[in-house]
Formats: C-alpha cells, sequence, structure tokens
C-alpha cells in the first residue's frame, strides 16, 4: 500500500452546484485564510465556530461523505460549569453540513457523564461578504455597508455597495432549547441527562441581489437537490469501467464522481443542460477552456457534457471589440464570474475573454461531439456561432495577418500569457526571460488546423462543399507554413512558439507534444519528436514536465515551469496514440496513474511537482492545487481512452478500437459505452503480448472495428 499524500490537508470542501464550503479539518471557518461559505463568487459566512461555554471542542474525526456532505465528530474537552467541573470525553457532539441550495447544519449532543450537564452551546458567526479574488489572494478591502438584524430567532446580515447586493439569513429550527443572540454568537442553554440527547439545526439562506436561495430544511435525511439528482444521473448514464486492476477501476470511479459534483446547469430554448465547472473551491465558474478540453476528454464517458458546453460558450460568445475584456466578435470566453468587483467593473470578468485557444477549440469540440452523437441539430444551433469563430480566427486571431494566431492582451486587467499556460511566468526563453507578447504558441497554430479540417468536414455535412474546399485549403498551407518555421532541426522537435519579432521561442517545454494530437506533425518528424518528449529533462517518470529542467527558469513545483499537468499529459498520450506510438501512450498512463496510487482516493490534482520519480519516493503536490480539477479528473478517461484507441462515427455507426493494454492493466470492460443512440459493453484483455477485444453486449445498431496493428479480433 503506497503512502498516501494529502493536497491541502486540513481542509474539507463541499459543493452543490457553484455553491461551495471549504473549512478547516475541525469545520471553523477562519477570517484569515481562504475559507468560507460561498455563493456567487462572494463569502458569506467568514467566521464559524462552535464552542461549549467558550471552551474549543475536541476533534475526533471529519470527513466529506460526498461532495455535497460533510460529517465532524468531536467529544468535549475538560470544561467548568456553574454546577461543577465537567471532565473531558463526556459528551459526544455531532456536526453534519449539507450544502443543499443554501447550507443546512445539523448539530446533535449526547450526554455520557453519569450526571446531568448543563453549559452554554456557542456558535460564533460573522459575514464579511468579501470577493472571491481577495479570499484568494487574501488583500481583503472593505467596501459598502452591512447592516444585521436579530429578529423573531433569525440574523439576516446583508451587504450593500451601490448596486451589488449579498447577504446571509442565518435561522436555527427544530431546537430542543431557544436560542439567543448576542455578541456576535447565537447561544443555546443546554440542559442533558445521563444517555440524553440534544439537538439543534440551523439553516443559512444566501440572499444573491433580489433571490434568496433557501437550503432544504432536511435535517440529516437523504438530500435530493436538483445538483445533486442530475449528479445521480450522470453516474448512471455515464461509461463504467470495470477491470480486474482494482486501483485503476478506483482511479476512474473516483474521476466519475468527481465530474458529477463539477456540474454546472446550462438553459438553452426551455431545456436544461449541465457542463463542467473547471475546479472546486476556486473555479466553480464557467471557463471555457477548461470546458471545452473536459467535454473533449470525456466524449468516450458522456458526450451529453459537450452539448451543455458548447451551448453555454455560444450564448456568450462576443458580439463587439471590447478591449477592457479583451473581446472581439465571434470570440469564445475564458471565465464568467458574478462578484462584487466585476458588477462594479473592477475586474473585466463580465465575461472576459482573453484566451488563445477556447474559439479553436469550441470548433474541435463540436465536431468533436457530432462524431459521437450524431445530434443533428446541434450543428444546426451552433452553425451561426461556428461562422462567427472561423472569421474571430482569420480577423482577429491573426492580427497582424502574418499566417499564424497569436495573443497580446488590450485590457489593463487582462491576462499577460493566454493559451493554457496563462500565469504571468509561463513563456520563457532558453536562457530563463520572459517573453513579451505578442506570441504565436506552437500549440495553437496545431489547433486551428484541427479546426479547420474539422469544421471542413462539417460544412460538408450541411451541403457547403465549396467552404468545405476552402477551408481544407486553409489547413494544408497552415500546415506547410507550420512545419517551415517552427521546426527545429537540430533539436529534432518543434519551438514553442514565435515572439513578437517573429523569432523561434526555442525553449523546449512539453506544448509541441499537443501537436501529434492535431496532426499537423509530419510522419518523418514525429519519431524525433516523440524521443525528444521522454528524455529526461522533460520527461520526470510520473509524466511530461511543462518546462525542461536545463532552463534556468525550471522549477518543479511551480504551476508551469516544470510541473507536471495531469491534462497536459492526456492531451500528448491521445497524440502518440494517433501516431502509433501505443507504448509511449502507455508510459505516460502508467506514470499518471502511478502518481495517482499516493493522491488521497486515487483523486488526481490540477497538478504536482515534476520532481524526478525514484525508487521509494512519491509525487510531491503543488501547494494550493485545486482538488477535484474538471481537466485532471478528466484526464483519467482520456488516458483509458488513449490506451484503447477509440474513434467513433455516429453518423456511419460505427467504432473504431486499437487496444493495446499494458502489462498492469491486463484486462479492462467498458460497460455502456454510447455512440449516437446505441449502447455497447466491450471487453479487452491480454493474451501474452496481445490485446484481443470482444462485444459483450449491445443495444442498438453499432459496428465495431478493429484499427491497425492493434486489431486483434471482433
Amino acid at each position: 500500500m503506497p503512502t498516501k499524500v494529502s493536497v491541502n490537508s486540513g481542509q474539507i470542501t463541499i459543493n452543490d452546484g457553484s455553491t461551495f464550503l471549504v473549512t478547516d479539518s475541525y469545520g471553523w471557518i477562519d477570517d484569515n485564510v481562504a475559507q468560507g461559505f460561498f455563493v456567487a463568487d462572494t463569502r458569506l459566512l467568514s467566521y464559524y465556530e462552535v464552542s461549549i461555554n467558550r471552551d474549543r471542542l475536541l476533534l475526533l474525526a471529519s470527513s466529506p461523505i460526498n461532495h455535497h456532505s460533510a460529517l465532524y465528530q468531536f467529544t468535549n474537552p475538560k470544561f467548568r460549569t456553574v454546577n461543577g467541573t465537567i471532565p473531558d470525553g463526556r459528551l459526544m457532539i455531532g456536526i453534519r453540513r449539507d450544502i443543499v441550495g443554501g447550507m443546512h447544519e445539523d448539530i446533535d449532543i449526547t450526554n455520557h457523564h453519569s450526571e446531568r450537564v448543563e453549559f452554554q452551546l456557542m456558535l460564533a458567526i460573522r459575514s464579511d461578504f468579501a470577493d472571491i479574488f481577495e479570499v484568494k489572494s487574501q488583500q481583503i478591502l472593505t467596501r459598502g455597508e452591512t447592516e444585521t438584524i436579530w429578529k423573531d430567532g433569525k440574523l439576516t446580515t446583508e451587504y450593500r455597495n451601490g448596486s451589488f447586493r449579498r447577504g446571509l439569513i442565518t435561522q436555527p429550527e427544530c431546537f430542543s432549547s431557544q436560542p439567543r443572540y448576542a455578541n456576535g454568537r447565537l447561544f443555546f442553554d443546554v440542559v442533558l441527562d445521563p444517555g440524553e440527547t440534544w439537538h439543534t439545526c440551523i439553516n443559512f439562506a444566501a440572499i444573491v441581489g433580489d433571490e434568496t436561495i433557501y437550503p432544504q430544511n432536511t435535517c440529516a435525511v437523504e438530500h435530493k437537490t436538483e445538483a445533486k439528482q442530475i449528479s445521480n444521473d450522470f453516474l448512471s448514464q455515464a461509461t463504467k469501467l470495470r477491470s480486474s486492476n482494482a486501483e485503476i477501476t478506483a482511479y476512474y470511479q473516483q474521476a466519475s464522481i468527481d465530474m458529477a459534483a463539477l456540474r454546472i446547469k446550462v438553459e438553452d430554448n426551455g431545456h436544461d443542460f449541465w457542463m463542467p465547472a473547471a475546479g472546486i473551491p476556486w473555479f466553480v465558474a464557467v471557463f471555457g477552456r477548461d470546458s471545452v478540453v473536459v467535454s473533449m476528454q470525456t466524449m468516450a464517458v458522456y458526450h451529453e457534457f459537450a452539448y451543455g458546453t458548447l451551448l453555454r460558450l455560444a450564448q456568450l460568445q462576443a458580439t463587439e471589440v471590447d478591449d477592457w475584456r479583451d473581446a472581439q466578435p465571434g470570440k469564445m470566453l475564458h471565465e464568467l464570474r458574478r462578484d462584487e468587483l466585476t458588477q462594479l467593473k473592477q475586474l473585466p470578468y463580465t465575461p472576459y475573454y482573453g484566451t488563445i485557444d477556447t474559439t479553436i477549440l469550441w470548433i474541435v469540440t463540436l465536431a468533436e461531439a457530432y462524431q459521437w452523437s450524431n445530434y443533428q441539430n446541434l450543428l444546426h444551433e451552433c452553425r451561426d456561432p461556428l461562422e462567427k469563430a472561423l472569421t474571430w480566427i482569420e480577423k482577429y486571431g491573426d492580427f497582424d495577418q502574418d499566417g499564424f494566431v497569436e495573443y497580446q492582451t488590450s485590457s489593463s486587467m487582462g491576462l499577460r500569457n493566454q493559451g493554457w499556460k496563462d500565469s504571468g511566468d509561463s513563456i520563457v526563453y532558453p536562457n530563463g526571460k520572459q517573453v513579451d507578447p505578442p506570441i504565436a504558441l506552437c500549440e495553437v497554430q496545431g489547433y486551428v488546423y484541427n479546426a479547420w479540417k474539422d469544421a471542413a468536414q462539417i460544412y460538408e455535412i450541411l451541403g457547403e462543399p465549396e467552404r468545405a474546399k476552402t477551408l481544407r485549403q486553409k489547413a494544408d498551407d497552415l500546415y506547410q507554413r507550420f512545419n517551415d518555421r517552427f521546426w527545429m532541426e537540430e533539436e529534432g522537435f518543434y519551438c514553442l512558439g514565435l515572439d513578437s519579432q517573429k523569432q523561434q521561442i526555442r525553449s523546449i517545454a512539453s506544448n509541441p507534444g499537443h501537436l501529434l494530437w492535431s496532426g499537423i506533425v509530419p510522419q518523418e518528424r514525429a519519431d524525433r519528436l516523440v524521443k525528444r518528449l521522454f528524455r529526461p529533462d522533460l520527461w520526470c517518470g510520473w509524466g511530461i514536465r511543462t518546462l525542461s529542467s536545463q532552463n534556468p527558469a525550471y522549477n518543479p513545483i511551480s504551476y508551469q515551469l516544470g510541473s507536471v499537468w495531469p491534462h497536459d499529459n492526456s492531451a500528448i498520450a491521445m497524440g502518440l496514440k494517433r501516431y502509433g506510438y501505443h507504448q509511449e501512450a502507455n508510459q505516460i498512463a502508467e506514470g499518471i496513474f502511478a502518481a495517482a496510487s499516493y493522491f488521497e482516493a486515487g483523486r488526481m490534482p490540477e497538478l504536482f511537482g515534476g520532481i524526478e520519480r525514484q525508487p521509494n519516493g512519491f509525487p510531491v503536490p503543488y501547494p494550493d492545487a485545486n482538488i477535484p480539477q474538471a481537466w485532471a479528473a478528466g484526464s483519467i478517461f482520456l488516458l483509458i481512452r488513449a490506451m484503447l484507441g477509440l474513434e467513433a462515427n455516429a453518423v456511419e455507426r460505427s467504432l473504431t478500437v486499437q487496444p493495446v493494454l499494458p502489462d498492469w492493466l491486463p484486462d479492462l470492460d467498458l460497460i455502456n459505452l454510447r455512440v449516437g443512440d446505441a449502447k455497447v459493453t466491450l471487453r479487452f484483455w491480454r493474451e501474452g503480448e496481445q490485446t484481443k477485444w470482444k462485444v459483450m453486449q449491445l443495444d442498438g445498431e453499432l459496428n465495431v472495428y478493429g484499427k491497425g496493428d492493434g486489431e486483434i479480433g471482433r
């Protein structure tokens, strides 16, 4: 049993949709750290602690029960009362919290002392209504006006700053003794005979503008919120995995549970859809790049995920030039927020469009979603946004008309770097110095190549062959132009990008690995590219680092200058599979899954350190990594897909497989894999060095074919 590595240890996070709670292991909230009860990107509860006669409870155990609920078990310290001293360990105090619209809390106290006990139960409560960005950065400024009223057994605290309004209603219910409020605390006078139990529940309702979001007053029964019901629906409908390798089965199941918790609602023409949020706790919001990447990662698990993502991003597609938000017509968003600073126009997230690749990947996702679903209406609904996205690529993406798409912010609050490596220091020269935008990243050109080819297929389906022909020609021209300008012959590798002077950024990084997935790499160059990816300065044993360890800027526990990102590696693995490098794709899968074995519950964090893998070592977590994180969880699904070589064509009712299982994964079943309106259960297993496969069950019409070297049988 490997050592378990904790990410953000001492922290418990639960959520219901975009409402979430972050506490320490005791369940308490400290307003001096990044904790609290958050609704609509605002911290409504900033300090919270339960005590007995002001004495701190002794924690016995605490844990999330699921993504919506957490349980904390305490006993009492030795404490004095007016009737004498109570020894420690005589009271059992259980606190359960459920995020159910708002938040519901149950408190139960049982007296195991031989005598009657009398004490005051105190709940210290404060609300600072801090903006989520300021909480995360711990740079909170006081604004607006706050008022607290205790009336009719209900505590209401409201905050106003101009048109911005938030509030928290705290209301004890079904209590065994009457609550009182004074000096920032709720008080309950508790009297318990031996063996007797005392109970109260407390509802925390959120005020967001003119809306009040109430919790379900369910008192620790099974909760059935809309988000939870949708979560359960997702788990029941998603493709399931079974294997004699119990760890892989567990990682897949945990990734499914995490993905279910990260869903947020999309409404379109009277219908409800769901799309993935980026991560808990700080990115439970609409994120363009994350959502389209996750949608592609989950095509073989739940391709409906893409439907909500495509529609929501199309709804929010930019219609005008707005430098403050880095917006241009046809561009897809980066991030949408509802926090105070955004509403007061101090931040540009209304939404903010500072991403170079979301618009391009939206097109790729649209084509992929159609291949898996055969949803004709999806193409028709997205036809106009598709045309606008293609126009954006040529008119605004390639703003200097040099034939490559580049980025540079126009906003005073915009992101300096706008590829997936979007931290301010992520793009460096070989000497470690920062590259100044505009920058044309190598992988973005690959995405454009892929998008033009995919869009051509869509226009063929829509009955516009001439438009399709034009797009294919654009892709062919870019293929030649890109390979002429970005290849570094002496390195056998592609440069990271072109700088503002159109010179190669000759740093060695993980970005060129994405080019394999896009298909822009000539076959004769693929072998050198693959070998370079697995040299020790990039390959650390757990995965491919974001930056070569030979670069002076390398730091294995930085955000994007040498760390390992599971989603980055899963994309590279898919590209390796595309070019026939089955063992190398499996090597990445082994490294990422080996890392997962050390993390609690086998849950992949957003990223972890790029420190070299050693015998008896373990992956080092990155401080403050989001967990669960959507495209980290999605990497589990995509790595499985890469090993099996799954490609769908729902229009032709076909599924292609090219399985090459490694020795550490001797067998694998995919249950209820959906292609169009058909469902299939497939079994894969190793016999010697070969991988065989068989259709175990089929509902609907679907032809399953083997491909190339991986074809063993049907």
